[in-house]
């Protein structure tokens, strides 16, 4: 690795973003109408083939990478609890004989209520997961239904005390936002989330993407969101109260509990490198000094065709340029409460940010500067791309 780049990535005023595998598992029982994510429903899936795949991948994307050594490992989709332990296992066991699992590697997965049974929670907690991520989405039936989701208040329920029984660390997603919730509503439903004990939770404002079945029908008045003035007061509602329960906003729309924040979303936003595989995966990774963006094919089927043929599903490899990995650092790092390095920008960059733009995005009052690290202010995390796009114009 070259010395600038070394710098860039072992600077000690700045936490160690680690090293993330993430396996994208594709399949779901049914596509959410506000889904945009690369997710597919299929009535019969050969888990053996996809298993032997996602190992073929994971050792051709070792042969590119530096060694490193895993912190953290995250089964996504998707709906990763749709796969069997024995997948998890050769999955798993293919990571640990490329890189190594360490008792510290923090393994997540997450889990739709609908899909998640006692005995496999056993034997995936056996195996090695020691975290769960739950979608539970909402604490009101009417709105799951709403939601497209296939459980109900009462099944997320018990799959929340499944996964506190079986698993070290667990949380869960909810979304907010939705049509004629009032602040009232929100903040009922979010202090009885945060009566179940959980350490951490990721909230998530309803957004309206394209191509997905809710763009057309909120394009054709089907159903209405909370305009931008009732979305900031939900969102302040949320910092508040999650706040006050001790579970810090560590970043945009996810709160924890000290220690209990997701590794691997940190390994994300503090810009470390991660291998993805599996359909539709990206990643970032170094070799010899050089980082690159990956992707790989979306479809499952194109995906597994590719990998049975060539050894991996790739579609894309792009060189990001150090000017590139500096604005993508600083992009992902103002979404922390934590912030970003302005040394390690400078050591990617190979240039400053300029002072006077800093002075002013501050005394607009949507960034903060602590001697080396720059933050984004809870009103600057609002509207993080016009900040980045100020910030480094």
């Amino acid at each position: 690795m070259s010395s600038s780049n070394r710098d860039a990535n072992s600077d000690l005023s700045a936490p160690d973003p680690g090293f993330g595998i993430y396996v994208h598992w594709p399949f779901c029982q049914a596509k959410c109408p506000y889904c945009d994510f690369n997710s597919h429903v299929v009535r019969s899936i050969d888990q053996s083939a996809y298993a032997e795949a996602l190992v073929r991948e994971l050792e051709h994307m070792a042969a590119l990478c530096d060694p490193q050594t895993v912190t953290s490992i995250f089964f996504g989709g998707g709906t990763p609890s749709l796969m069997e332990p024995a997948t998890v296992e050769t999955v798993l066991a293919a990571i640990d004989h490329l890189w190594g699992i360490n008792q510290g590697t923090e393994i997540s997965l997450e889990a739709n209520p609908t899909s998640v049974e006692a005995e496999k929670f056993r034997a995936l907690a056996a195996l090695g997961v020691n975290r769960v991520s739950l979608g539970v989405q909402a604490l009101s039936d009417k709105d799951l239904k709403f939601l497209g989701r296939l459980h109900s208040v009462d099944e997320a329920l018990g799959a929340i005390d499944l996964a506190r029984t079986h698993f070290s660390r667990m949380s869960f997603d909810l979304i907010y936002a939705r049509p004629n919730q009032t602040v009232g509503a929100w903040e009922t439903e979010l202090t009885r989330a945060l009566s179940f004990a959980v350490d951490h939770l990721s909230l998530y404002q309803l957004t309206i993407e394209e191509g997905t079945p809710f763009f057309d029908l909120h394009a054709g008045g089907a159903f209405t969101v909370p305009g931008e003035d009732e979305a900031t007061a939900l969102y302040d509602a949320t910092q508040s109260i999650c706040q006050d329960a001790g579970l810090t906003a560590y970043e945009v729309s996810n709160h924890a509990k000290l220690g209990a924040e997701c590794r691997h979303n940190l390994t994300y936003w503090r810009y470390g490198d991660y291998v993805g595989v599996g359909p539709g995966a990206h990643g970032r990774i170094t070799k010899d000094g050089i980082k690159r963006a990956t992707v790989t094919e979306r479809l499952p089927t194109k995906w597994l065709a590719l990998v049975e043929a060539k050894g991996h599903g790739l579609v894309d490899q792009e060189t990001i340029t150090p000017p590139q990995a500096a604005e993508e650092m600083m992009l992902m790092g103002l979404r922390l409460e934590e912030g970003v390095s302005l040394e390690r920008y400078k050591a990617l960059a190979g240039q400053v940010i300029n002072s006077a733009r800093m002075a002013d995005l501050s005394g607009d009052g949507l960034l903060m500067r602590d001697g080396d690290r720059l933050t984004a202010t809870p009103a600057g995390r609002l509207v993080l791309n016009k900040l980045l796009g100020e910030l480094l114009a």
